[in-house]
């Protein structure tokens, strides 16, 4: 073998090398090279696993609540004991097992944004529905469209205004946790992820 065919033999084995082309368990489904040696470089590592995270688009027509609509207006109490309740009902999810407290147990899944009072900017309403800003009671539709894969509950309901109130209850005791210099720094990126399907 000549010289000059072994260069050019070195150069495409590096080429392809440093232009991506590992293949993780499918391959149909070439990962970049940096995602390869690190399974953080990805948007979302826990996505595939987290009903919470995954799926796509969202209708804004589903969850933006229509002008001239009157909330249900009654007991504040009552109302948040109501919501506490439909917060921890996996009825309300066509998910097996996935209630609104899966997703958050122990204040998990929310961003620091929900210290902030509503309407405010919310990642998952931005990426899904292309939404700048929420309302809290919008923001109880999209959970009941996206990770619930439910349909929204009526505007005027009793179940979306006590989900409403129970959300701003918790909303009033939440504390943004410091980021960490590294979220991926952990051993399992996804292991503290409650939304991860059950074994």
């Amino acid at each position: 073998m000549s010289r000059s065919v072994r260069v050019v033999m070195v150069s495409t084995a590096l080429l392809l090398a440093a232009t991506n082309v590992a293949f993780a368990g499918d391959p149909e489904a070439p990962v970049s090279v940096a995602q390869a040696q690190n399974p953080c470089a990805a948007t979302n590592p826990c996505a595939a696993q987290n009903p919470c995270a995954a799926g796509g688009k969202v209708d804004q027509k589903l969850i933006t609540r229509p002008k001239g609509t009157r909330l249900f207006a009654g007991e504040r109490a009552e109302l948040v004991k109501l919501g506490k309740e439909l917060w921890n009902s996996p009825e309300l999810s066509t998910k097996k097992g996935i209630a609104c407290q899966t997703c958050h147990q122990g204040n998990a899944g929310f961003m620091a944004t929900f210290a902030k009072p509503y309407p405010h900017s919310v990642v998952m309403a931005k990426q899904r529905a292309g939404l700048k800003r929420i309302q809290a009671d919008e923001m109880v539709q999209l959970c009941m469209v996206a990770p619930m894969a439910s349909k929204p509950l009526p505007w005027e309901s009793k179940e979306l205004a006590a989900l409403t109130a129970y959300a701003q209850e918790i909303q009033k005791t939440f504390k943004p946790a410091k980021p960490a210099a590294n979220p991926c720094a952990m051993k399992n990126p996804c292991a503290a992820n409650p939304c991860a399907p059950k074994r």
